[in-house]
């Protein structure tokens, strides 16, 4: 695997830590710029947005674009609006630059998903794929308690500035490894790449990525209060349970990267199966707290290995459109967190207490089992009864 692409998910890092870091600093940026907690929780719902509304729009204004020129403008781009954010006294100002860091990050993602599968070859797409997003795993390890800890220790602010800085080297590492050319015959064109993405099979793709990361981020989201109110947990555990999530999810894209290229129907059809059995079976179990912590790391290998094998096959779909499909998986995958979080919040706001986003997790990934199986049954050509 080239060091670049490794490069490359050093900054998808950076760009995981500064959209899941804010959980841990809203109270501080709330005090200081004087906005209540709720106004200050904003600028995690419009990082959202922009990554769901950025990512297609931006993969295609960076078409024409060589590859290191677009990598180049989105990393530069995400670099600037943090330091902009970590000096800005303006909660708008702040809240601008998370719009533009969530474009930024997603027009990054796109073009680098592209650029890391053009950079191993045709049969290594899973591999490339699980690098980079080995990345946003790393970060829910250990650039969120970062993230946390630096709050803790010099304010909000410089958890912005070291966002900046660990993205420095990979602007080097572009500079140095990724091509200044396209490389290709036929100029990229707008019209033609989104007409390989009508393909149904890219499309069912799309959809059981949104499924199966909503449900994780269903039940991810609501983690904390389920672990204290139904597990048993002190609060002071919640971290620890946070880490294992974010262990197992690093684990999830080894696992995908081993065989997200070799073996991809069986990884997704076990690995959907398996992850349907453990949220009904975690939503059983909440309770003992033993049974929990296995099941959320499993659950999150899980998660990650299907999840990460689903992008690594947008990919594997549109071969003629690698930036925007890049781009429409980014999009769809957001979609499903921003999706999983509400409907996990429908079910607790209906009384139905905090095991409920668990049974919503489960009930997606049925639905996502569903879709691709009535999927591969309408693709089998009818048998005709020979007389």
């Amino acid at each position: 695997m080239p060091l670049v692409i490794y490069l490359l998910g050093l900054a998808v890092f950076a760009q995981g830590t500064s959209e899941f870091m804010l959980s841990g600093l809203l109270p501080d940026i709330a005090a200081d710029l004087r906005v209540s907690v709720p106004a200050a929780g904003s600028l995690t719902s419009v990082f959202a947005v922009g990554m769901i509304a950025g990512a297609p729009l931006l993969a295609i204004a960076s078409l024409r674009w060589s590859p290191r020129r677009a990598l180049l403008t989105f990393l530069i781009a995400f670099v600037l609006v943090h330091v902009v954010g970590a000096v800005t006294p303006s909660f708008g100002v702040l809240l601008a630059t998370r719009v533009l860091a969530a474009l930024a990050n997603a027009g990054f993602l796109a073009v680098a998903l592209a650029v890391a599968t053009r950079l191993v070859g045709p049969d290594a797409k899973g591999r490339a794929t699980s690098a980079l997003l080995g990345g946003v795993t790393l970060a829910c390890v250990a650039g969120v308690p970062a993230g946390a800890l630096l709050g803790q220790l010099w304010g909000w602010r410089s958890a912005f500035w070291a966002v900046a800085l660990v993205s420095v080297p990979a602007v080097f590492a572009i500079l140095r490894s990724v091509p200044g050319d396209r490389g290709e015959d036929a100029p990229p064109s707008a019209r033609r790449e989104l007409r390989a993405l009508r393909r149904p099979r890219l499309l069912v793709t799309l959809l059981l990525g949104s499924l199966v990361n909503g449900a994780t981020f269903c039940a991810f989201t609501y983690l904390a209060p389920l672990a204290t109110d139904v597990t048993g947990f002190a609060p002071g555990w919640v971290p620890a349970l946070l880490a294992v999530f974010g262990i197992g999810s690093f684990a999830g894209v080894t696992l995908s990267g081993r065989f997200a290229d070799t073996h991809p129907l069986p990884l997704l059809v076990a690995g959907g199966l398996a992850l349907l059995t453990g949220w009904i079976a975690f939503a059983i179990v909440a309770a003992n707290p033993a049974a929990a912590v296995v099941l959320l790391f499993a659950q999150a290998t899980l998660s990650f290995a299907v999840g990460s094998t689903l992008i690594s096959q947008v990919l594997y779909a549109t071969p003629e459109a690698p930036t925007l499909g890049g781009g429409f998986a980014t999009a769809a995958f957001n979609v499903g967190a921003a999706l999983g979080p509400w409907l996990g919040g429908v079910v607790i706001g209906g009384g139905l207490g905090y095991r409920s986003p668990i049974w919503v997790s489960a009930a997606l990934v049925a639905t996502a089992l569903l879709c691709g199986a009535l999927a591969v049954g309408l693709r089998r050509p009818a048998t005709v009864p020979t007389a």
